[in-house]
């Protein structure tokens, strides 16, 4: 029995248990709908995880163990969740744009010796090796592999399931392994326990409850995919598996499946505020989205299609620290932090810096749990990151003395130029309020005199003509003259990852290429304004 107040108990943070409520509460209520049609209530959906379970189980599969999941957006992706974490296993969900030395990294890195795996991602498991891995069990076709085991995907499947949990499984065991993006070096393995799910999803956004059906299109090997999955089993509510986010079918969708809840991120957000005006623009469900990052473009969005928007602030490693009221006025921000999470901005001494300075924000919580406990095999990157007892987020935010808190960048992708420190983060929100531009990302290129010279990399709007000087002119007004953009590259689409990051690193690479326009070149001259001459 634990008697800590802080700790949820199993039935209210824990999968399987929640499974077994819910499926004797209300067993005919729809609680998952599938992008093609199929449908699960509540009784399906325990009756489908035990056998999913006893599958896994008589594939060797024991608490604890570490199993991969290598699969897009389906109801085998959701069978390989909920069935692991019925046995107490660790589901590992890995990126399906891996491939060669990155997928190799992380399979070695994940002990597992069990992998269930899309047919179409198979054949990239010949390109590397496997470190532990032995068998793997495929999914929508028949494939063999060299070295492996290869079993159908009816093992997901037997006729018979398990009758209750195979043993306890507490609130602090490991739920998932989700695995970083890697940008600053080899993927982190974030070790993610149910008490860190519960605090990052359904109790920081509360305002998502069973009379809610929630979109879910990220992917399930990201956080931002599980979130929803994780309030909707903590709430008993519904929501919608959807294959990715497809900016022409967004509303139709919300509309045809009764959606009320969202999250929106990145791309999403002026991909729906340059969509074409409609008379239909308010005929709906969606009712509340939380929206990431908060600019001119997410303000539109809510205005326009009349959702109440929040704003919020989160990473794999943490539980959602910052959630706004809705609506915020104040562009940039991330809310103020919620209650039982302490933050603070410091410098590279840990020491706090006032309101209106940058710095690194840092966070702890007061529930055990609340936050990653580690990354996998990594000591030393753990070390790193929970130093002098707070975890270090790597990226810069401001605060001002009505305790809201403001992102600035991540602070490896801070712009230096002549002297001055460039949020990319700013760049971008007002290069997106130019109308013809649909997605932007700003970056470093080297100068010639030392430290770094801005770039953006801009795609139009479909449709729409982008002319790289009326792009300058119509950002001179309202940017200072050190933010403002030397080199425009326009091209059609912006690199992105599955999970709509931008691929910053891709652009960078590419640097200045003999389409880029380049405003010193047309004998255009920014000069700081002189005050008080």
């Amino acid at each position: 029995m634990v008697f800590d107040p802080r700790i949820p108990s199993r039935e209210t943070c824990v999968l399987g248990y929640q499974l077994e409520r819910w499926a004797l509460e209300k067993p005919d209520d729809v609680a998952i709908l599938f992008y093609g049609g199929e449908t699960w209530t509540w009784r399906e959906t325990l009756e489908l995880t035990r056998r999913a379970a006893k599958g896994l189980q008589s594939r060797g599969v024991r608490a604890g163990d570490h199993v991969l999941s290598w699969q897009p957006n389906n109801r085998e992706a959701v069978l390989t969740w909920f069935g692991l974490n019925y046995l107490g296993a660790v589901y590992v969900p890995l990126n399906t744009a891996y491939r060669g030395n990155l997928l190799q990294h992380v399979v070695q890195l994940s002990d597992a010796q069990l992998m269930i795996c899309h047919a179409d991602l198979a054949p990239r498991l010949e390109e590397i090796e496997l470190g532990s891995l032995r068998e793997i069990v495929v999914t929508h076709g028949h494939v063999s592999v060299r070295d492996l085991t290869v079993h159908p995907a009816t093992v997901l499947l037997p006729d018979v399931g398990l009758s209750e949990m195979p043993g306890a499984v507490e609130p602090w065991d490991t739920q998932y392994i989700i695995f970083t993006s890697g940008t600053t070096g080899p993927s982190k393995a974030v070790l993610s326990s149910y008490i860190q799910g519960y605090s990052m999803g359904p109790e920081a956004h509360s305002y998502v409850d069973a009379s809610d059906r929630s979109l879910i299109n990220l992917p399930l090997f990201h956080a931002g995919g599980t979130i929803y999955f994780i309030m909707t089993l903590a709430n008993g509510g519904s929501c919608f598996l959807d294959t990715y986010f497809k900016t022409d079918e967004f509303w139709q969708t919300v509309r045809d499946n009764g959606l009320t809840a969202a999250c929106l991120l990145a791309a999403m957000i002026p991909f729906l505020r340059k969509l074409p005006p409609s008379d239909r623009d308010r005929d709906h469900p969606l009712r509340k989205a939380v929206c990431v990052p908060w600019n001119e473009d997410a303000m539109a969005v809510g205005e326009r299609y009349g959702i109440e928007m929040r704003t919020t602030f989160n990473m794999t490693e943490i539980s959602s620290p910052m959630v706004s009221d809705p609506n915020p006025e104040k562009s940039g921000t991330c809310g103020m932090v919620r209650a039982g999470v302490e933050a603070r901005v410091v410098d590279e001494n840990d020491c706090e810096v006032g309101p209106g300075e940058a710095g690194e924000l840092i966070l702890r919580t007061e529930r055990p749990w609340a936050m990653n406990h580690g990354y996998y095999k990594n000591p030393e990157a753990t070390a790193r990151a929970w130093r002098n007892g707070w975890f270090h987020t790597g990226d810069g935010f401001k605060y001002d003395e009505n305790g809201y808190f403001y992102f600035v960048d991540r602070i490896k992708d801070a712009i230096r130029r002549r002297g001055e420190n460039i949020s990319s983060f700013e760049v971008e929100n007002e290069v997106t309020a130019f109308d013809s531009v649909r997605e932007v990302a700003a970056i470093p290129v080297p100068s010639e005199l030392g430290e770094d010279e801005v770039m953006v990399v801009v795609a139009p709007v479909a449709g729409k003509s982008l002319e790289p000087l009326e792009l300058f002119r119509f950002l001179e007004p309202r940017m200072a003259h050190f933010m403002l953009p030397r080199f425009i590259r326009i091209i059609e689409e912006l690199p992105k990852t599955p999970t709509q990051k931008v691929q910053k690193h891709l652009l960078k690479e590419a640097g200045v290429t003999s389409e880029t326009w380049d405003r010193e070149a047309e004998g255009i001259a920014v000069k700081r304004e002189r005050i008080g001459r």
